[in-house]
């Protein structure tokens, strides 16, 4: 079956507030306060590295040693308080809908570590909506490696010769473009960047605009 694949960061959710908020919690257990605001939100969907080298960047005495040595208590921290601020971008779960009714397979691809973002789902109240989900650790490799790609459309009982890939930044282009497959990025993202730039075989404002541009994608 044909399967529409899904990267869930920026793409199905706007998850950034929890991600500040536990790499500031980082930040305020050494003393710093809060070091990232609203406005670094394109970073925390990044990964947890990239938050904490940001902050880490503002303030004196800080290098990479601090970013490792940091990078498991976020964690911890997000996964204690994942989805306080956390939310659906606006017809998402509909368009998911919409895709199964029309014989779609849907699934989820993610760099988030697997267990995290089953946790997230489930919260959420939409876990069971989808076919498969992998995340970073799911397999010995991840996006943009094509093969996390392949492998969750697999899972999904679908087919890879008639799969795409919905998502937000870089590297879901890049992915696709190494499994040969379309993609369509979003342009509601909480990005820092115009993901017009990579040239993707669809952009999508609405989740409203998904089915149509699915269907002319890959039929």
């Amino acid at each position: 079956m044909p399967t529409v694949v899904f990267d869930l960061d920026g793409t199905l959710a706007d998850t950034s507030g929890d991600l500040l908020a536990a790499a500031n919690a980082c930040f305020q257990s050494l003393g710093l306060g809060d070091l990232l605001t609203p406005a670094d939100k394109g970073t925390a969907l990044k990964g947890g590295r990239a938050m904490l080298r940001l902050g880490f960047s503002r303030v004196e005495g800080f290098g990479e040693a601090d970013v490792d040595g940091q990078y498991q208590p976020l964690l911890r921290a997000y996964a204690q308080d994942i989805d306080s601020h956390t939310f659906l971008y606006e017809g998402a779960m509909e368009a998911v809908g919409d895709l199964k009714s029309a014989g779609y397979k849907v699934a989820i691809c993610t760099n988030k570590p697997e267990g995290l973002a089953e946790t997230l789902l489930t919260r959420l109240g939409i876990r069971h909506e989808f076919a498969a989900l992998l995340g970073a650790d799911s397999l010995p490799i991840r996006k943009p490696d094509p093969e996390h790609l392949f492998e969750t459309v697999r899972r999904a009982g679908g087919d890879v010769k008639r799969c795409l890939l919905v998502g937000d930044t870089a590297t879901d282009r890049d992915t696709s473009k190494a499994a040969g497959v379309p993609s369509i990025l979003v342009t509601f993202g909480p990005g820092d960047y115009d993901v017009r730039d990579l040239s993707p075989e669809g952009l999508m404002g609405h989740y409203s605009e998904l089915l149509p541009e699915v269907r002319r994608l890959i039929g």
